[in-house]
């Protein structure tokens, strides 16, 4: 039995009450003592996003088989009968797969921006299908020309691994009261410079950061100082910030999302039917960088540099692209500023091993950043300041042989963002916390079993004047406890699993709070709890 999910990612604080709410739990259905060759499409308890009703227009962006590292080109144009402001544009990506494959990540460009980076679910014999849904309206700006695409899922295809990427992606355009929008959407050009229109009074930068390529930093959470017996050895350790500069200056820092991908931790079993948190949907980090808007509105190209600390010097295995989003003042043609602030504390980093039965690697680490700056803008002069604070706690455990092998992590990243102009100043506040906690073991008789709880949560306060104007929380925590025999065919490892999501928001806009579980490769629940 096949059903299509909707994989889908919340494009910020709204969120209306009535989004599957009310539905029936699914009924219990026949579980298998294992795993088959078959079971049900990827699931994931993430909310589908809101489509206004009225007129709309779909293009098609790409159609494509990926079976190597030959990148999908095409030409996008814009639609026809809805206008060039939208109050909602939704991409729409549905593949296909079956056979053996590896899991895979992609990316996808339209005119060089980078609107959708996702990962890809490994399949079963029989075959899957899988849906991702993403808000893009902030890319209106792009859409509105005849731009050229760019889409690639890197992929092997052999006498062994046999599965085919099949996709497609669309655009769906709303006609109706536009939405407010960025008034450029801007990539780097030659040698990672930024040229901004000279009348910016907010610019924003978003970075697609993946860990990935098969490499150690694919799983850079889990590496160790070199001085620790261990397969994937780092210099410090496991610690990662990314980090923006604006000539050579230090303009923001955030922590990486630890994305496990659907091979993670030695065990697909886990991820067949519900993928870790942001696995097919990778979320951009976000810098504002209003205030250096006063330097990079003078005409001249600035150079702008992502790099992840952590990394040891010359190895790979980070991709970390860039655009920028400008508002601007259409009542200038160009408004003056000043960066007037920027206090970066040290960078703390300690990560001490302790050799025993087990290792044992703890680590403690973080970074203080502020930046302040003002633009004086038509509506008067704008002050923007920009904090954020970063601390990692991991305590990573292995035996000889690394048979047994386990973290127990967290990764906090707040933000304070305040814009004082005229009337009472507003607030942003955000409270980002990511936790993994898990062990694999394999005993002697050649079964890998893998315990793992995973969790995305962000607290977000707005407000004016000291006063709270809107809130809102996120938790989603993905579970999982799956057993294989390793070194057998695919049909004697006799593989058993259990996996389960919760996926909670709740706030000033309403309640969406929806469970799954998958029983080896069977959704055996689904429930709604509003």
């Amino acid at each position: 039995m096949k059903r299509r999910i909707v994989m889908s990612m919340l494009a910020g604080a709204t969120l209306l009450a009535s989004t599957l709410l009310g539905a029936a739990p699914a009924q219990s259905a026949d579980v298998p003592a294992e795993f088959g060759s078959d079971w049900h499409d990827p699931v994931t308890a993430a909310p589908p996003v809101d489509k206004p009703s009225g007129r709309s227009c779909r293009v098609t962006l790409a159609e494509a088989q990926f079976r190597d590292f030959t990148p999908y080109k095409g030409t996008y144009t814009p639609p026809d009968g809805c206008g060039d402001r939208w109050s909602k544009v939704v991409l729409r990506l549905d593949g296909k797969v079956k056979g053996r494959q590896f899991d895979r990540l992609g990316y996808l460009h339209v005119g060089g921006v980078e609107i959708l980076r996702t990962s890809t679910p490994e399949p079963s014999p029989d075959g899957i299908e899988w849906s991702v849904e993403k808000d893009v309206t902030r890319y209106s700006d792009t859409f509105r020309g005849k731009q050229d695409v760019e889409m690639l899922i890197g992929n092997v295809v052999d006498d062994t691994y046999t599965g085919v990427i099949d996709v497609k992606v669309t655009l769906t355009f709303y006609a109706g009261k536009p939405a407010a929008t960025p008034d450029k959407v801007l990539t780097l050009g030659d040698g990672g410079t930024l040229t901004t229109p000279r009348n910016s009074e907010r610019i924003l930068a978003e970075v697609y950061a993946t860990g990935s390529g098969g490499g150690c930093e694919e799983f850079w959470y889990l590496a160790v100082p070199d001085s620790a017996p261990y397969s994937c050895q780092a210099g410090d350790g496991p610690y990662r910030e990314v980090q923006i500069k604006v000539d050579g200056q230090l303009a923001g820092i955030a922590a990486p999302f630890p994305h496990v991908w659907t091979g993670g931790w030695s065990n697909p079993f886990l991820w067949y039917v519900v993928p870790g948190p942001r696995a097919f949907d990778v979320k951009p980090i976000e810098y504002d960088l209003t205030p250096f808007a006063g330097i990079l509105n003078d005409g001249r190209p600035h150079k702008v540099e992502v790099s992840v600390v952590g990394v040891p010097e010359g190895q790979s295995g980070w991709s970390a692209p860039v655009n920028v989003l400008v508002r601007q003042d259409a009542k200038r043609a160009q408004v003056t500023g000043k960066l007037t602030r920027l206090e970066a504390g040290e960078l703390a980093n300690s990560s001490t091993y302790t050799a025993g039965s087990p290792h044992r690697v703890d680590t403690g680490a973080g970074h203080r950043l502020t930046v302040a700056g003002y633009v004086d803008t038509s509506h008067g002069r704008v002050t923007t300041t920009v904090s954020r604070t970063l601390a990692n706690n991991s305590v990573h455990r292995w035996t000889d042989g690394e048979n047994v092998d386990g973290l127990d992590a967290t990764w906090t990243d707040d933000e304070s963002v305040t814009v004082d102009g005229r009337g009472p100043a507003r607030t942003t506040a955000t409270h980002r916390t990511y936790t993994m906690n898990g062990t694999t073991t394999l005993g002697d008789d050649a079964r890998l079993r893998t315990e793992l709880a995973l969790g995305d949560r962000a607290a977000v306060v707005e407000s004016r004047g000291g006063r709270r104007t809107d809130w809102y929380r996120l938790d989603d925590t993905v579970t999982g406890d799956a057993t294989w025999t390793t070194g057998v065919p695919r049909d004697q490892r006799h593989a058993v699993g259990t996996t389960s999501e919760r996926y909670r928001l709740y706030g000033s806009a309403g309640c969406y709070d929806r469970s799954l579980t998958a029983v080896q490769g069977v959704l055996t629940e689904e429930r709604d709890h509003c």
